[in-house]
């Protein structure tokens, strides 16, 4: 059974990293998987390399050497992409996001979903999506039309699907789609961890984060900050850091030190946030809310109510604010064991089997 799965990932790395997951899990329940990445190659991921695309605001694309794409460029991405997917010969099209967003890929992913005609065509969605409603109806038809099922990475006690009622019996809720995490020891152990995931819009964050230690109720504990794989400045955020604080740019292990720090601070993108919850670790999440962005703040948000996270709105995040919501997390319990559904990556390749039978 093979399934060829396509995957852009435009700012962060965080699309790839979660089909990445997905991808190995199927590999590990029988299915022979192509992952096609149109993003900038990340060094780990094995992918069937698409000409990159990367994009500065989540609009405009760029091609690999920083230019804006133009037609010659879709049209040889274009061939390298149906080329691929007709020499696989899939018996699966999974396409990540689309049509519910990437619609600056209309140009490839269209002729891709003509191609696949006869063959079992799956959307996969992350828990929360970016509310797009004058898009809406056009991105609904277009799964109408080509869509078989809806695989949404998440636990519908947290969040649902907006349209479930339109895709009535194509929707199917997965849980969370994470990594399962096998690292042993006590690397991190009383730590406070702060991380900005990919690292390339957490700046505010991570200059925030310092400033708060010396207000905080955890200014003796040690702190570790992330910055991540695509920060610029490392170099002057490690000059300001004072005694007892770590700058570093990436962790091998940061899945087994949010497991044993004492508390977490990060952002709210997807994958971060499944690692949190699988760790059980106290958390302040700070979501991405720049260029109207609300995904990062909604997901957060749900998670508050549920008493599972402090949450710190970018518009009022400051050392005092951020501060004050440490000291609430690290007086809080640990979120109980089984309060979200983290299975998603063994119940989607369950779904799927089901569906070629």
């Amino acid at each position: 059974m093979k399934i060829f799965f396509h995957v852009q990932h435009l700012l962060g790395i965080g699309h790839l990293k979660r089909a990445a997951t997905l991808a190995h899990a199927l590999r590990g329940a029988g299915f022979e998987v192509t992952l096609a990445s149109g993003g900038v190659p990340v060094q780990g991921i094995d992918v069937l390399q698409l000409p990159p695309a990367s994009s500065p605001d989540l609009k405009q694309l760029l091609d690999e050497n920083g230019k804006p794409v133009d037609e010659a460029w879709k049209a040889r991405r274009l061939d390298t992409l149906i080329d691929a997917f007709r020499r696989f010969a899939p018996d699966v099209l999974l396409i990540e996001l689309f049509p519910f967003g990437r619609r600056q890929l209309r140009f490839e992913l269209l002729p891709l979903l003509d191609a696949a005609q006869g063959k079992l065509v799956v959307c996969s969605v992350r828990d929360v999506l970016q509310p797009r409603p004058a898009r809406e109806d056009e991105a609904l038809e277009c799964f109408e039309r080509y869509f078989d099922h809806l695989l949404v990475h998440g636990d519908p006690r947290i969040a649902r699907f907006g349209n479930e009622a339109r895709l009535a019996g194509k929707v199917h809720y997965t849980g969370y789609v994470v990594e399962e995490n096998m690292a042993q020891g006590d690397a991190g152990s009383g730590e406070v961890l702060v991380s900005a995931g990919g690292g390339a819009v957490g700046r505010r964050l991570l200059e925030a984060a310092l400033e708060a230690r010396p207000l905080s109720a955890l200014r003796s504990r040690p702190w570790r900050i992330l910055a991540g794989v695509n920060f610029q400045g490392l170099e002057a955020l490690q000059a300001r850091a004072g005694d007892g604080v770590i700058v570093e740019r990436f962790r091998n292990d940061f899945t087994l030190r949010l497991r044993n720090c004492v508390l977490s601070v990060s952002q709210a993108g997807y994958n971060t946030v499944v690692e949190t919850l699988q760790a059980r670790a106290r958390a302040v999440l700070v979501p991405y809310a720049a260029g109207g962005e609300v995904e990062q703040t909604a997901r957060a948000k749900l998670l508050e109510e549920r008493g599972l996270v402090q949450v710190v709105e970018e518009a009022s995040l400051a050392p005092a604010t951020l501060a004050a919501a440490i000291d609430r997390a690290a007086a809080a319990p640990r979120p109980a064991p089984d309060t979200v559904d983290l299975d998603g990556a063994r119940a989607s390749a369950a779904l799927l089997h089901s569906w070629l039978r």
